[in-house]
Order: structure tokens, then sequence, then C-alpha cells
């Protein structure tokens, strides 16, 4: 058992240091590893698997709304870039360069996307001309390439895996409709599948995406009280289209703009999905993006008939993602290392259960222990799952409304920052100077200016102006 306890203490308790642990979990769950780039990561089987339960079940969500997948060029043209101005701003500090092919210098200087905006606008440009072309509804999965100056696995990374929906309408009120649409199966998403609860809103000017009319986003709580943006939509209006010509013949013969959208989610979930349910024994995963949902572990594997009766049970259980553990590791080591992975599910079975016509089964999530009969495990592993999916939510929420705060004085705001964590709901006078100086004497940002508006007095909380906006502050990642 010594060895046991030493694959749990190679994790830095999340009391003592969040961000350590954090690291440990990732890297001890074997999710990723770093490389010769720096900020850069391998994405490894563990993590990518859960990459891929996110792709394949947020791109069903997509199709089901009338989206299709392409394909743009990873290289933009810095003439390109250039043609929106307020987008290259946001972007320039952020870029990568390339400068030569091969050995020759190149004419002009090829960005690699750090986003697809003018790549899409310059496609659209030639795709359509006709109302009779419209909308278009296209999404692509991809990399791109930001040069961060801090890094940290999944969270911010110089060069991450994500999808970017592009979408071009005829009208203003489609593309707001579709905006907003997208938002929503994020929001879904998030709350259905991985089991964070997610608050909605538009962010501020200030937080804005370089060249929008408007972005909306979903912010999600942390076990450290800090918000992480999950994902995020945003209305561009006809702004991209003047700046690239991109015009279409209405019904009435006359020559139009078409009016944009753009929306994108990231590995980062995968981060997400750690600091909101992992604890100090490593991952904890909600089954529907579990790669392994249930983990059969025979004890005293080397008796007779006990791995066969393990594999018999694997093939009772396949209307999951199963797997039998039958290394010849102990069984005290086994189970360590699945908690660390964070498997929903352990099956062990021996030869006094087989005897018995049963096997014990353990939630990841509680450790809660459960005997069953072999002739209805099939069943009870299903009813199992399903509930882990909602407990895993439902805490999730009660620590988010258990650090949800009200400030109405700026004397609670700071207090409750200095010695609390979580989110500050407060009202705002929605000028940016406030939001400026909030952020610049607390380190909290606005996260988003939520759909669900409350009054929760006439001023703001800072300048004590009168208030246009009940907003969500937080220190973020």
């Amino acid at each position: 058992m010594a060895k046991d306890k030493k694959l749990v203490e190679q994790i830095t308790s999340m009391e003592e240091d969040f961000a350590q642990w954090y690291t440990d979990v990732v890297l001890k769950a074997d999710l990723v590893d770093y490389t010769s780039v720096k900020g850069c990561m391998v994405i490894k089987p563990a993590g990518y698997a859960i990459w891929e339960l996110i792709q394949s079940q947020l791109d069903a969500r997509f199709k089901a709304t009338g989206v299709e997948n392409v394909y743009l060029p990873m290289f933009i043209p810095e003439s390109l870039l250039q043609k929106e101005k307020d987008h290259v701003e946001g972007f320039a500090p952020e870029v990568a360069w390339v400068t030569h092919g091969g050995l020759n210098p190149l004419q002009e200087r090829l960005c690699v996307r750090p986003t697809s905006e003018t790549l899409f606008c310059d496609f659209y440009a030639n795709e359509v001309e006709s109302y009779r072309d419209l909308p278009k509804v296209y999404n692509q999965w991809c990399s791109v390439v930001r040069w961060e100056k801090e890094t940290r696995p999944f969270l911010r990374s110089r060069e991450f895996l994500w999808q970017e929906g592009h979408t071009a309408h005829a009208t203003a009120e489609e593309a707001e409709e579709r905006t907003i649409q997208m938002l929503n199966v994020y929001a879904d998403f998030c709350e259905q599948v991985l089991a964070i609860p997610v608050v909605k809103g538009r962010k501020t000017e200030k937080e804005k995406f370089a060249g929008a009319e408007a972005t909306y986003t979903i912010e999600a709580l942390m076990h450290d009280g800090k918000a992480l943006q999950s994902g995020t939509s945003h209305n561009f209006g006809d702004g991209f289209a003047k700046a690239f010509g991109i015009q279409y013949t209405s019904k009435d013969n006359k020559l139009e703009y078409v009016h944009q959208t753009s929306w994108g989610m990231t590995t980062r979930l995968i981060g997400a999905l750690i600091m909101v349910h992992g604890d100090n024994s490593g991952l904890v995963l909600p089954p529907k993006v579990a790669p392994t949902q249930v983990m059969i572990c025979p004890i005293m594997q080397k008796k007779e008939g006990v791995l066969e009766k393990a594999f018999e049970l694997k093939g009772v259980l396949s209307d999951y993602r199963v797997k039998v553990d039958d290394s010849d590791k102990n069984p005290g080591w086994k189970f360590a290392e699945q908690e660390m992975r964070g498997i929903p599910l352990r099956v062990e079975i021996g030869p006094r259960d087989i005897e018995a016509n049963k096997a014990l089964i353990v939630r990841r999530d509680t450790g809660e222990k459960i005997e069953v009969s072999l002739d209805d495990i099939n069943a009870k592993v299903g009813e199992l799952l399903e509930t882990i999916q909602k407990d895993m939510f439902e805490k999730a929420l009660k620590h988010r409304e258990e650090n949800t705060h009200v400030a109405d004085t700026w004397e609670a705001f700071t207090d409750i920052i200095e010695n609390k964590q979580g989110f500050i709901k407060a009202m705002w006078c929605e000028e940016r100077e406030c939001e400026e100086a909030i952020k610049e004497e607390t380190g909290a940002s606005t996260r988003c200016m939520p759909f669900a508006q409350e009054t929760l007095g006439a001023v703001c909380v800072h300048c004590g102006k009168p208030a246009k906006k009940m907003v969500y502050f937080g220190r973020a990642y």
C-alpha cells in the first residue's frame, strides 16, 4: 500500500497550491507532456480521447442546427489581415509570422492563423453573389497559434485546438439569431455534457472581440473561485463585409452587404473539466466525456476463472466505454491509478464475488461502494452513470451558488475580493474608465452582463454614478 499512497502524494493538495495541483493532475493523469517549443504541448492519448468526445458531441449539436464543416488554410497574407483595422490591432501582439519559404524570403509575410475571420471573409467575397447563396453556416475544426507570454497546459498555450464557426446572413436579425443560438448550444453542452454550470451574457465594449459589434459569452466558476471564459459567440454586423466587399443581390435586385457571426470553443474546456470537478486524488470526469466509463478490476486475477469472468463482464457491459485492467499491478495501485484518471466507475470482481454471483461497484465522484448482482449489473451501471452525471452538475452548481456574492458598496466589493472567492454581482455605470479602474484596483474584470438582469441598487458600485447594468465581476484565467 506504500506505493499506492506514493501515487497520490505526487499530487500537491489543491488547498495548499491550486496552480501546482492543476499542473500535477495534468501531468500525472498523463493528459499532456511538455515539448521543446515553449508554450506548446503534446496532448497524449488520455487527453486527446477527452477532446475527441467533446468534438464528436459538439459537432453533432452543430450539425443539428444546419452547420457544415469546411477547412481553410492556416496562413493569412499580411495584406488580407490588414483589411479590418480593429481586428488586426486586437491580434497584433499575439501573431506569429512566416517570413521565408525554404531559403527564400517571401514577397509578403504570412500570418499563422490566430483566428480565421479574414480568410472566411475573403472566401465569402467570392462565394456569395445572390440572396439565394445565403445563409452560409460553416465551421472548421483546426488549430490556431497565439504567441502568449504566459502559458499553462489547456488553459493558455501558443498552439491550441478549437472549432471556429463563421456564418454569413442576409439580415442583421438573422445574424443576431444565429449568434445567440450558438451561445445557447455552448451553454447546453457545458451543462448537459461537461456538467459545468455557466452564466450567459454579453461582454462589455472593452472585453468584446476585436472587430465585433457584440460578443456573448458563457462564464464558468472554477474550484478556486476564478472565472473561466468557456465559449464565445460574436455578432460582426456588416463591418467585416464592408471591409472585404462581401455583397449579394437581394430579392429587390439591390446590392446589400451580408451580416456575419463567429463562435468558438477550445481545448480550454479540458482545463475547465479538471478545475471544476477534480479533487486531491486527481481527475473526476463526467461520464459523458470519460474515455473509459467503467474499469473492471479482477481481484486475485491469477486464480482460475477470474480473468475469464472479468472479460465476460466486459461483454455484458458493452453498451458503455469499458476496459479490463489485467495488468500485473497490485489492486491498490490499480485503484489509485484509475482514480487519478477520473474513471467514473470501478467494478471489482474476485473469486468470492464470482461464487456469490455479484460484484462491487465504486463511484469515483463520491467513493460510494455498491454491491450488485451480476444479473442486474448492466442496468445498474447505466443507472449509476446517469446519477453521477447529474450529481456532478448539482455539486458544481452548488459551489457556484455558494461562491456568488452581491456587492452594493465599494467596501463590500473589495472585502469580497480580498477575503472570499468567486463571482461578484454588482451594478455598473457602463463607462469604460470605471471598468478599467476596478480591474486596476482589484484585479477583477467584468465577466459578462448577464441576460438575466437584476436590480441590485441605483448606482455604480465603484464610482457612484447612475447604474445601467448588473455585471458579473471576477478574477479570471
